[in-house]
């Protein structure tokens, strides 16, 4: 028996063409990005992006759901995403088919739920002086991490 995620992943360059081809149509909404790094947040993020620490995660989830019940993709995100964002996009996933079984989502709005692959750590190294993806980008934040 394999185990199969219930999210995908997408690679920094791929993310990153898709999110510059959004942003280049302000009436596409395609992604929305959920951070889910604690104090490692500091240093730099994805513009535009949202941060819920994964210690606070499991109490909004709901909430989350609801807000994006509409929402075409979801990126989640750490630093590695090794472990707080698949966590993260497994929990959002699971809580959202809950909400459909409830009827509280309609189930023919698709979403797509998606893991940035190596995290924060890689997006950044790639892109931290590429405005239009990252931004507060600190290179004294990433000499220790």
């Amino acid at each position: 028996m394999s185990f199969k995620p219930s999210y995908n992943y997408i690679t920094a360059s791929d993310f990153a063409k898709a999110w510059r081809e959004q942003n280049s149509k302000p009436s596409q909404k395609g992604w929305t990005v959920i951070d889910v790094r604690d104090d490692d947040f500091e240093g730099g993020h994805i513009k535009g992006c949202r941060n819920i620490p994964s210690t606070q995660f499991p109490d909004q989830v709901e909430k989350l759901v609801e807000e994006l019940k509409n929402a075409k993709s979801v990126l989640f995100h750490c630093s590695l995403s090794q472990a707080r964002g698949p966590k993260a996009a497994r929990i959002y996933k699971e809580t959202r088919e809950d909400a459909i079984q409830a009827g509280k989502i309609d189930s023919k709005q698709e979403q797509n739920v998606t893991v940035l692959r190596e995290g924060f750590s890689n997006f950044g190294a790639l892109y931290k002086n590429e405005e239009d993806l990252v931004e507060d980008y600190d290179e004294e934040s990433w000499k220790y991490r």
